[in-house]
């Protein structure tokens, strides 16, 4: 019993040292984050107490009126967090993967599956959907290795539909606290045994390109490469 009372104590107080943790994160993109928590909580309660007053129950309405304040306000913390967390990592490499490792349950993320060397990426998702290839990077540079991935998607699992989207802020583009949400208006095409067999598929296919020997140091002068193999650019 004692362990179990110990375990508890140590998972609310992990609790609390994330929320502090997230509080300042937030605090230091929005400095007014304090004054909105409280004027959401203050208010609500000051509603539901006046009404209870109205209708002679200031108790029972305040203590409703008490819960209902700190559900509002962990609400507008979770919204005012999240586009804080978002601002801070628009335009930074890597943003959209981390945006794809939380979308959720039914989808598969891997991150950088095509990269140019002016670091402009390409991840993949696999769900319900299909395939869906997100960039971020240059617009123009980006979509040449959106068409040669999703070239390579349609050839290997010819029978899965293949998505492109490329984050940013311009025309055509999705913004990246909206990729999240774009991403689950897809259509579902797809039954679970599919995203599984098609991400078997995926892995096989990588796991062949990660096992296939390749030879060490600099190549030989006079060796040719056999036909059908990579050529440089």
């Amino acid at each position: 019993m004692a362990r179990k009372e110990t375990a508890a104590d140590a998972a609310n107080a992990g609790r609390l040292k994330q929320i502090a943790l997230t509080y300042q994160m937030t605090r230091k993109a929005d400095k007014k984050i304090g004054l909105v928590l409280a004027a959401v909580g203050i208010g609500t309660l000051g509603v539901f107490l006046a009404i209870g007053f109205l209708i002679g129950h200031p108790v029972y309405l305040g203590i409703f009126g008490l819960l209902i304040a700190l559900l509002a306000t962990a609400i507008v913390f979770g919204r005012r967090a999240e586009r804080a967390a978002f601002g801070q990592m628009e335009g930074q490499p890597g943003a959209a993967a981390a945006v794809l490792d939380n979308i959720g349950r039914g989808w598969t993320t891997t991150p950088a599956v095509a990269m140019n060397r002016s670091q402009d990426v390409v991840h993949r998702a696999v769900g319900k959907a299909g395939i869906v290839l997100v960039a971020e990077g240059n617009p123009n540079r980006v979509k040449s290795l959106l068409a040669a991935e999703k070239k390579k998607m349609n050839r290997i699992v010819a029978d899965v539909p293949v998505h492109d989207l490329i984050v940013g802020n311009g025309e055509g583009q999705v913004e990246l606290k909206k990729l999240r949400t774009t991403m689950l208006k897809l259509p579902r095409v797809l039954t679970g045994p599919q995203v599984t067999a098609t991400n078997d598929r995926l892995r096989a296919l990588g796991d062949l390109m990660s096992n296939m020997p390749l030879p060490k140091g600099p190549m030989p002068k006079g060796m040719k490469l056999p036909k059908g193999g990579p050529r440089g650019r």
